[in-house]
């Protein structure tokens, strides 16, 4: 009934639409597990993952539409620019549904104050950054954290690269293994980046916009990295069973493909450099 209320086909003209979209997907998930798995001994050691998985659930209509479209668009778009203007809307889609994911997630972990929502977030984020304890977690890495010298910030930005890298191969994996598949890990970084807020902001409702800033800054360059991988990968794959009996078309889809997976890396470069060089200087 949700997917026909929200239609997909009402955000192709509009990426902007996919902030409420994604507020709307990612309110409810968070919502529906609080209310329904918060009193579970069992499921609620599990309520990180399956507010993922209900976020997923939602937005597959939506992935799997924009993935297709995307494909037959594809094969008339040749040279870089070319396949930049044909697939930006797309992408821009995509990062307005991520935005809107990390607001609500962000916005219900806080004023909810269930700390089993996010558990195996606030985890993944410990072990990252390798505190002990969530309390060493805000004070390494919160307001007051700080990390100089030349050399550690060489190692951290080689670290971060290695990192996003390993996620970018993932997200293509997923993919091109089913082409709306990638949505998962996508939600997945945006509820570990809504934990990170929290922590950063001591779950004060008035510090959302500081920390959604904070992320943000290098979080978004990040995140549309790995959506044109996805979108690189998903159309791949949809291209393989479409045109695999066409060869100047097929041919013309790996040419795109690799453009945008080239254009991730060169994204997910940068981010990493504000990440470790800018950032710190904001906040």
């Amino acid at each position: 009934m949700l997917e026909s209320l929200i239609n997909p086909k009402r955000a192709e003209k509009g990426p902007w639409k996919m902030l409420f979209v994604g507020i709307i997907y990612a309110s409810l998930s968070l919502i529906l597990v609080h209310l329904f798995f918060r009193g579970d001994s069992v499921l609620s050691q599990y309520s990180g993952l399956i507010v993922v998985t209900f976020c997923v659930m939602f937005s597959l209509p939506f992935m799997y539409f924009m993935l297709k479209r995307e494909e037959k668009e594809d094969e008339l778009a040749e040279g870089f620019f070319e396949v930049w203007r044909t697939h930006k809307d797309a992408i821009y889609g995509f990062l307005f549904l991520f935005l809107g994911f990390i607001i609500a997630f962000t916005f219900w972990n806080i004023v909810l104050q269930n700390s089993t929502l996010f558990n195996a977030q606030i985890e993944t984020y410990c072990m990252i950054n390798n505190p002990t304890t969530i309390e060493n977690c805000i004070q390494t890495y919160g307001i007051t954290g700080d990390i100089t010298g030349s050399s550690i910030n060489e190692l951290r930005f080689l670290s971060i690269l290695e990192n996003n890298i390993y996620v970018m191969i993932f997200t293509l994996i997923f993919s091109l293994i089913f082409g709306a598949g990638a949505i998962f890990i996508l939600a997945w970084n945006a509820s570990v980046i809504a934990a990170a807020i929290g922590i950063f902001t001591k779950y004060q409702v008035k510090q959302i916009p500081i920390g959604i800033g904070r992320y943000m800054i290098h979080g978004f360059p990040e995140i549309a990295a790995y959506f044109i991988t996805a979108l690189a990968g998903g159309m791949f794959g949809i291209g393989i069973l479409r045109q695999s009996a066409n060869k100047q078309k097929f041919l013309r889809i790996m040419e795109n493909t690799f453009l945008l997976l080239l254009l991730a890396i060169i994204i997910l470069i940068i981010a990493a450099i504000i990440e470790v060089y800018i950032t710190p200087l904001i906040f």
